[in-house]
């Protein structure tokens, strides 16, 4: 039987990503407690690199929100495998940190991560509003637009 936020996924119309493994020497995600650190998830689709660019540059806004959006579906793809597939373990979203590859006057870094905090806040209700930063900078790994990490909190 689906989960509540199961099937919320399903009424939304979302599928998720696989959760990738992690690229180097750390770890997707730790559980320390009932919080879940949720590494830095990148512009990954099953294995397939999106997005690459600069906001600012040869990227547009919208694309910045959808970079989002898809580094949000993989934080959302690693916490089902830290909540052994159960999203309704979730009780919060805490935090989101999400980092924009722009160029230096670009300055709309808080739009481009309204495209994670929207979709937490489309699939978990009230428990998906958290604290948030948004930061520019001159590059991210592979050349992509946008990396989000995340804290959540589990029961």
């Amino acid at each position: 039987m689906a989960g509540k936020i199961d099937t919320r996924l399903t009424e939304l119309g979302i599928e998720l990503p696989e959760a990738a493994a992690s690229a180097a020497n750390y770890v997707p995600y730790v559980i320390t407690g009932n919080l879940v650190f949720i590494s830095g998830q990148i512009t990954l689709w099953n294995g397939e690199l999106m997005y690459k660019g600069r906001l600012g540059e040869n990227l547009t806004l919208d694309d910045g929100l959808a970079s989002a959006r898809l580094c949000a579906l993989n934080l959302i793809a690693q916490l089902k495998a830290a909540c052994d597939g159960d999203l309704d373990r979730v009780s919060r979203c805490v935090r989101l940190g999400g980092f924009v590859n722009c160029t230096p006057d670009f300055t709309d870094h808080p739009k481009v991560i309204n495209g994670a905090s929207d979709l937490m806040a489309e699939i978990f209700g009230e428990a998906g509003k958290h604290a948030r930063a948004a930061v520019g900078c001159s590059s991210l790994p592979l050349g992509i637009a946008v990396e989000i990490e995340g804290v959540f909190e589990i029961e």
